[in-house]
C-alpha cells in the first residue's frame, strides 16, 4: 500500500524531533486511487445519454490530490471491443482540500446503444518520493445503459483488473459487492484490497486513521467482499508489486500495480 501526506525529510524531521524528546509518533498517511468517475452509472432515456467522466489521482476520503499526466490509455470496452478514447481527454484541473488546483482530466462521451460500457484507464507511472515507489492503477467504472444488462463482467485485457461478481451498477447501501482480483488474466489469491469512499463534499471526518481506508483480502480464489455502509462512490484497490522496475534520477525503483474499481450505492426511498 502507497501512501503519502509529508514529504520524506518532513517525516524524518517530526520523527527525529520526537526521539530526542523521548516520544514516538505515527505519522498518518493516507492511500492513492486513481479516480474515474462518470456522471452516473446507470441510463435509463436519451435526455441522459451524455456522460462527463472525471479523471483525477487523489485520496478519495481526505480530498488531497496529486497531478496526473497524460494517460498511456483510456477507452471503453462495449459489446466485447476495446475502444481507444484518448481522442477525448479533455486537460482539467481540480482544486483539492488544501486549495491546490491539481492536473487530471474530463472526457465527455455520448452513449448511442444499450448494454454495459466499461470505461477504463492506464495512467502514466506516478513517482511517489515518499516511498520511494512507482504507482501504476489499472482502472475501471461501468456504466449501464438502457436496461441491456450486457458485458458488466468482461474483462478488458488490463495487466491487472477486477472482474466484477455482484452487478456493479443499481446497488443499494449495505448491499455486499463481491469482485475476483485478476493479476496477468489469473485469479489473485490473498491479496490485499484497499477500499475507501469518495468524500466528495468533505463532511465526512473519520474518528481514526485506520477508519479512512478500508482493508480487506481475497480467499484462495482471488475473491474478496465488502458491504458498502454509505450511499455515494466505493474504490476498491487491488495491490501488487510488478516484476519490472523502473529509473529515477539514475536509479531503479519498485512498480506498484493496482487494479482499481469504482461502484456507487444509492439509499432505498
Amino acid at each position: 500500500m502507497l501512501k503519502c501526506k509529508f514529504t520524506t525529510s518532513l517525516r524524518s524531521s517530526i520523527l527525529a524531533g520526537l526521539a530526542l524528546a523521548g516520544l514516538t509518533l505515527t505519522v498518518p498517511a493516507y492511500a492513492h486511487f486513481q479516480m474515474l468517475i462518470p456522471s452516473d452509472d446507470m441510463v435509463s432515456s436519451p435526455a441522459e445519454r451524455h456522460l462527463r467522466l472525471d479523471i483525477k489521482f487523489w485520496h478519495p476520503f481526505e480530498g488531497h490530490g496529486m497531478s496526473m499526466e497524460t494517460p498511456t490509455q483510456f477507452g471503453v470496452h462495449f459489446a466485447g471491443k476495446n475502444i481507444d478514447l484518448r481522442n477525448k481527454l479533455q486537460a482539467h484541473q481540480f482544486m483539492d482540500k488544501g486549495g491546490k488546483n491539481r492536473d487530471g482530466f474530463i472526457a465527455d462521451y455520448d452513449i448511442t446503444k444499450p448494454g454495459d460500457y466499461i470505461f477504463y484507464i492506464e495512467p502514466k507511472p506516478y513517482w511517489e518520493p515518499s516511498e520511494e515507489t512507482y504507482i501504476i492503477h489499472y482502472t475501471k467504472v461501468i456504466v449501464n445503459a438502457f436496461g441491456l444488462e450486457e458485458g458488466w463482467d468482461d474483462a478488458v485485457g488490463l495487466k491487472t483488473e477486477i472482474i466484477p461478481l455482484t452487478r456493479p451498477y443499481g446497488l443499494y447501501t449495505n448491499n455486499v459487492f463481491q469482485g475476483i482480483v485478476k493479476l496477468d488474466g489469473k485469479p489473485a489469491p490473498f491479496s490485499k484490497v484497499e477500499v475507501e469512499y469518495y468524500n466528495e463534499d468533505g463532511r465526512l471526518q473519520a474518528p481514526d486513521d485506520p477508519m479512512i481506508t478500508q482493508v480487506v483480502k481475497t480467499d484462495a480464489n482471488g475473491v474478496f467482499t465488502y458491504a458498502m455502509p454509505k450511499a455515494g462512490w466505493w474504490g476498491f484497490a487491488a495491490l501488487h508489486h510488478d516484476k519490472r522496475m523502473m529509473e529515477h534520477d539514475g536509479k531503479r525503483y519498485p512498480v506498484e500495480i493496482g487494479a482499481l474499481l469504482w461502484v456507487k450505492t444509492v439509499n432505498m426511498q
